[in-house]
């Protein structure tokens, strides 16, 4: 484990923090659950969750307003989740205080790589009935977030599913994510959460944040924004395999070979579907160039 005033410390959280701001900025999501995975092999939950929800929420306070022109049009949508956001919270806060950090771990790692999987998969299921299904999706990302701080794979993946346009997108996950950072962080400050180590731990990742979330949105207006977002997913399953199958062998549920059969099959599954990505990725190209535009039928699924 790190000592907090090491010069490697230093450097590690530095460069953790400007790279997941980095993708923050270009995605509009994905900070902690780019970082935390990353963060939690070298910390508990309980020490990181503080520092992380200090920081997402001057990421997500920035993410509202650069997206503020948006907000009166997708806040009827985004409401409903909000205000279903605070029992789950209130239930994933109390948990951090009194669970066993391995196995919060175990939680945010295996509810983590299916979502992760997900997305990359592509899919896409509008759900017809959004009413019904965000109270309880609300209150299953409260829970997920005050526990672990990480809600992004599945908030974009509801509202990639519900086919909100970018800007309304980004918009919509804001305000989300706004809400969750402020319940929780008031939940945090209540059960007496906050501790030095997560003090020192905010301040060495706020100075990284104010070159990456600018540098990210510029810079993903220059490039495809499928592609930096398929990357990004490969690399947080890698990382997710990888610390699934660490805890998974560290407290004794599965054999070391076993535990990291986890990490292998995540591997394959992943390159499958970057195969099959770049495939589509390559044909679509190859259309545009050629002026082709195939004839199909397109038909929506419902939940």
């Amino acid at each position: 484990m790190f000592d907090v005033f090491t010069i490697s410390t230093i450097v590690f959280f530095f460069a953790l923090s400007l790279a997941a701001s980095f993708v923050n900025g270009a995605l509009g999501y994905g900070f902690s659950s780019l970082a935390v995975p990353v963060a939690v092999l070298f910390f508990p939950n309980k020490i990181l969750n503080p520092a992380f929800v200090i920081v997402e929420l001057l990421v997500n306070s920035i993410m509202l307003v650069y997206e503020r022109a948006q907000f009166r049009k997708v806040l009827p949508r985004s409401a409903p989740i909000v205000v279903s956001l605070l029992p789950g919270v209130i239930v994933g806060s109390y948990l951090l205080s009194v669970v066993d950090p391995a196995w919060v771990r175990i939680f945010l790692y295996g509810t983590m790589l299916p979502l992760i999987l997900l997305q990359a998969a592509g899919l896409r299921r509008p759900i017809k009935s959004e009413l019904g299904f965000k109270l309880p999706f609300g209150m299953g990302v409260g829970l997920c977030y005050s526990l672990t701080t990480i809600s992004g794979p599945p908030i974009a993946l509801f509202w990639n599913n519900q086919g909100l346009a970018k800007n309304e997108f980004r918009a919509a996950l804001a305000q989300v994510r706004f809400a969750e950072t402020v319940f929780t962080g008031l939940a945090y400050l209540l059960l007496r959460l906050y501790n030095p180590v997560s003090t020192q731990l905010t301040g060495l990742m706020l100075i990284p944040m104010v070159i990456g979330i600018p540098l990210g949105a510029l810079t993903i207006k220059r490039m495809g924004v499928e592609i930096f977002r398929r990357i990004c997913m490969s690399f947080d399953a890698w990382i997710v395999g990888y610390g699934l199958s660490k805890v998974l062998s560290d407290v004794g549920l599965l054999a070391t070979d076993l535990a990291y059969s986890v990490f292998a099959m995540t591997i394959l599954i992943d390159v499958m579907l970057l195969y099959r990505f770049f495939g589509n990725h390559r044909a679509n190209l190859n259309q545009h160039r050629t002026g082709h535009i195939p004839t199909f039928t397109t038909h929506k699924e419902h939940l």
